[in-house]
């Protein structure tokens, strides 16, 4: 879209910088998405040109890297000769492989953003930002605020700029000093107008615009998030991206006044020239080439090896005695390695990956909650309300943290009394971190003797929303769990549900180590709900009539597994019948050991954990890891995440993927059509691709599409984090979060008929958007044949992995502790 060179229209101008900055929730609501979801309906390395062309990001490893990686055997010299081969044809090869190998390029970023609203600087020796930066991020930062600060905002409850302009004109003081931006502020004036005083032409107010928003990208794009999503704001707060701009707008009339008095032209007038469109495609880039022949090269070298693993392995079900128990995961990376434990401590045992909502989408309130929890994926709109029944409930207090220590005396008598009992107890955390009121612990979402209330009673309701399933609509969201992960048939003693959240103190990105399925937050909940609904007896009544029996001697059991700690709490264990209590008890072994085994693993990239120490001892070091006040890394969440596998578990069981993929199960013969598959892949697309790729852009650029260090982040107003106090906000993913991260895209292995995938995929347009324009990648397994195929611009192509060593691994655990990088796949035998 022409930007630059047409007539201003307020409202589309409006709608495409809402479209183009970043669109990250509020901290409480953390889901990982495309850092680059605006540029999306382009192919993948177009986009990566022109984002860095439009706004100056880095979308790349640089070239150093790169050939490091080359030099040190991460990036495949066959694939490497491969890519440049298919890219360039054979008559060129030489010179392309000179290019790639030895070329030097000028690395420098420009940015096409910034150029309009730099003059003010050049001409007046003025810097906007500094001048109006600081007030503009405080006003808003007190505006939005959720709970830090000890007074609010003095009028809230009118509109942002109605709020601002009843402050200014009764307030002793006002946000403007000047004559002229004052009556501004009280008039009803246009975006329009305002930028005929600052700019002076209409042909360069989109570009001014673009400048000044684009200066303070994490405000603007807060604001622009909350008014499509004003229901993130737990204290509700009304503001738009238009009273943003004029406000800002004011600020930067108001001190340019003071300044110059009215000794200033519009800066327009000193532009000759018109400028280019913002968003024209910029000229064909040798470098950005070259830098596209790496990343294709350093990806298949990866994905290579997982494919031809795929293809050796047998994906014959071996034969079980009998099936111990079943459980069902969620699809995260970080459950690969604990479902790998758990199937080794017991062969016959059977696991499954799903995402972790699993398949009931509803809003929760605890006991006395004033607000309703979102526990689904973040786009969907539940009308279902899940409550939980009153019950002596007994929180952990602390009166460090009691409302009335902001008061003067009582505050006072704190600081004097239990002040010096805190350092203490600060200082005996560094040596022996514990469990504390503040931390975020996955397993106080949901309390074991907790009640819900999960069946509807007569129509029940309450604001707006349904309280409980009925039979029927809990028997089909059973039925449709079941049928997308395969499991119609053959059911163990006991079936686990387990959810998953994460334990930490000190982490202002914590939403971003739950559940992202459940909108940020542990599926604890989720698990419970789906297993009352599967044993309920009028259910299984309805699944049997559409062919899937559940014998009366199964039970499901809800389970959490906290990922940080590797601790897991198992709900409604009273539930069970005596017999399959005398089973749960075994199995209950079972997981113990495979969660000190999955700790250790984690281990070996923790530089502070004693690796000769036994199991134990390496478990109850990563747990007292997870709540310590001085640790930026309680674990690594999804850092190196590379694959998502849709299919039969025999497809990945006997690799070593190093907790590399998304494991999501998947039966092709109970799904012949592939209107599950659909179903999985329009989650697998945006939830496990926008993971990737957000971690993608936060490690190749942590400064501009990243956070930057943890180290000096501020909590702003609950809301997001600053460098400092009057910091812009950071979105994206802090350092600590990504530097062992692999900067490649999801390759999604799919097990069926390449016609059937296709299909799939075609069914919803966004979806088919994500694999056609390669922002994730498509291979397809042939069930019966267990060729591969890739897919390209709308069709599958034969793909034959190049063959390389994979190498046999005997023992896992003594595998991982070989190295703390990225380790080759392997076949476990």
């Amino acid at each position: 879209m022409n930007l630059t060179n047409q007539r201003f229209v307020e409202h589309d101008v409006l709608h495409e910088l809402s479209h183009y900055l970043p669109a990250q929730n509020p901290l409480k609501d953390f889901v990982h998405h495309n850092t680059l979801h605006a540029f999306q309906k382009q192919p993948f390395f177009d986009a990566l040109h022109q984002a860095s062309t439009v706004f100056g990001y880095k979308t790349y490893l640089s070239l150093a890297e790169f050939r490091a990686k080359y030099a040190n055997g991460e990036i495949s010299k066959e694939i490497l000769k491969k890519v440049v081969y298919d890219r360039k044809l054979e008559y060129s090869y030489k010179l392309w492989e000179h290019k790639v190998l030895n070329e030097i390029y000028d690395e420098s970023l420009s940015s096409r953003i910034g150029s309009v609203r730099s003059l003010w600087k050049e001409y007046y020796a003025m810097n906007l930002d500094k001048a109006t930066h600081g007030i503009l991020f405080r006003v808003l930062c007190s505006y939005l605020d959720q709970g830090i600060s000890v007074w609010p905002f003095p009028v809230h409850d009118k509109g942002f700029l109605a709020s601002i302009k009843e402050l200014d004109k009764n307030g002793i003081t006002g946000f403007f000093k000047t004559p002229r931006a004052k009556a501004l502020l009280q008039s009803e004036i246009s975006i329009e107008e305002l930028l005929h005083i600052i700019v002076g032409n209409e042909a360069y107010y989109t570009h001014y615009l673009f400048d000044q928003q684009f200066s303070h990208p994490g405000w603007s794009g807060m604001v622009a998030t909350l008014e499509q999503n004003p229901v993130s704001l737990l204290a509700k707060k009304r503001i738009t991206l238009q009273e943003l701009i004029k406000f800002e707008l004011l600020l930067e009339i108001d001190v340019l006044d003071q300044k110059f008095g009215k000794n200033w032209k519009p800066i327009a007038y000193n532009l000759q020239e018109p400028l280019e469109d913002i968003f024209s495609a910029p000229e064909y880039s040798e470098y950005f080439e070259v830098l596209s022949i790496w990343q294709e090269a350093f990806e298949w070298s990866f994905y290579n090896q997982a494919l031809l693993g795929i293809q050796q392995t047998s994906t014959q079900i071996r034969p079980k005695k009998q099936t111990s128990f079943q459980a069902m995961f969620c699809m995260d990376d970080r459950e690969c390695s604990f479902r790998r434990y758990i199937e080794e401590e017991d062969p016959n045992a059977q696991t499954f990956g799903t995402a972790a909502f699993f398949n009931f989408e509803f809003f929760y309130q605890p006991i006395q909650g004033k607000f309703f929890t979102k526990l689904c994926p973040a786009p969907v709109a539940p009308k279902y309300l899940v409550k939980e029944l009153p019950r002596k409930k007994k929180h952990a207090t602390d009166l460090h943290y009691h409302k009335r220590t902001h008061s003067l005396l009582f505050g006072w008598l704190i600081s004097q009394s239990l002040g010096f009992a805190s350092a203490f107890k600060l200082f005996l955390n560094i040596f022996k971190p514990t469990i504390t009121p503040a931390t975020s612990a996955s397993f106080k979402h949901l309390n074991p003797k907790s009640q819900l209330v999960i069946e509807n009673d007569n129509g029940l309701q309450q604001d707006g929303l349904q309280v409980g399933f009925t039979v029927e609509e809990m028997a089909t969201r059973v039925e449709g769990l079941f049928r997308s992960i395969g499991l119609v048939k053959n059911f163990a003693p006991i079936v686990y549900v387990v959810g998953h959240g994460a334990t930490s103190v000190n982490n202002t990105h914590f939403a971003g180590y739950d559940c992202g399925a459940c909108s940020g937050r542990p599926s604890s909940v989720n698990a419970k709900v789906l297993s009352f609904a599967a044993n309920h007896p009028e259910v299984r009544i309805l699944l049997s009539k559409k062919g899937i029996e559940i014998p009366n001697t199964t039970q499901f059991l809800p389970a959490l597994h906290d990922t940080t700690r590797d601790e897991i709490e198992f709900y409604d264990e009273k539930v069970l019948t005596q017999i399959n209590l005398d089973i749960h008890i075994q199995n209950k072994k079972t997981f113990e050991k495979a969660l000190d085994k999955n700790a250790v693993e984690r281990s070996r990239r923790f530089e502070i954990i004693t690796k000769s120490d036994d199991l134990k001892k390496i478990h109850n070091s990563v747990k007292r890891r997870s709540v310590s006040l001085f640790e930026p890394r309680p674990e690594l969440n999804h850092a190196t995440n590379a694959m998502c596998i849709v299919g039969r578990r025999t497809v990945s069981e006997q690799l070593f993927l190093d907790r590399r993929s998304f494991l999501n199960s998947f039966d092709y013969k109970v799904d012949p059509k592939g209107d599950y598959l659909a179903g999985i892949l329009n989650a697998v697309a945006p939830v496990g691709g926008g993971i990737n790729l957000e971690y993608y852009f936060s490690r190749v650029d942590n400064h501009k599409l990243g956070a930057g260090s943890k180290l000096p982040h501020n909590v702003m107003g609950l809301i997001g984090v600053a460098n400092g106090i009057d910091g812009d906000l950071r979105p994206g993913l802090p350092n600590q979060m990504i530097e062992v991260h692999d900067p490649v895209r999801l390759l999604v292995v799919v097990e069926h008929f390449p016609e059937v995938v296709k299909y799939a995929i075609t069914k919803n347009s966004a979806t088919y958007e994500w694999f056609y324009n390669e922002w994730v990648n498509l291979v397809v397994l042939h069930p019966e044949t267990k060729q591969l195929f890739r897919f390209i611009k709308g069709s599958f192509e034969l793909y034959k992995p190049l063959k390389v060593a994979l190498g046999d691994i005997q023992d896992i655990l003594k595998y991982t502790q070989t190295s703390m990088d990225n380790l080759k796949v392997g076949i476990i035998k």
